[in-house]
């Protein structure tokens, strides 16, 4: 699955079909209506294409966006893990093939008990008109 910001300048790879697209309601997600899938960085997820970075709470996580169209296409932790490893989670929103999107199960997390909700049987189609 591949997708890539409105101007085409930044582009990203997802290795498979998510299990998942995940809503998130928090302060940055909701503003910008993103669908997350999520891996680590150079495994399932790959990107390209030069990028405007926002980083959110000076330490935990990168917002990247086109400098010339500002379709927020990825977020990517600040830092890596003790495993070495660094989470990654690109904008379903931005995939080159929506059919190939509409399908995938709907998840929502809720940031305030910093868990997801309960399964409501909703998939990525159910959200996009």
């Amino acid at each position: 699955m591949e997708g890539t910001c409105h101007c085409g300048q930044v582009r990203w790879r997802f290795e498979g079909v998510p299990e998942s697209a995940t809503a998130c309601n928090c302060s940055i997600c909701r503003r910008y209506g993103a669908l997350w899938a999520y891996d680590y960085e150079g495994e399932k997820i790959k990107v390209a294409g030069a990028t405007q970075v926002y980083l959110w709470n000076r330490k935990w996580i990168e917002f990247h966006f086109c400098p010339s169209c500002a379709c927020v296409c990825y977020w990517r932790a600040a830092m890596r893990g003790k495993d070495g490893r660094r989470r990654i989670a690109v904008n379903l929103r931005l995939a080159a093939e929506p059919e190939a999107v509409k399908p995938i199960a709907l998840v929502h997390h809720d940031t305030e008990t910093r868990d997801n909700l309960p399964s409501d049987g909703m998939c990525v189609a159910d959200v996009w008109s």
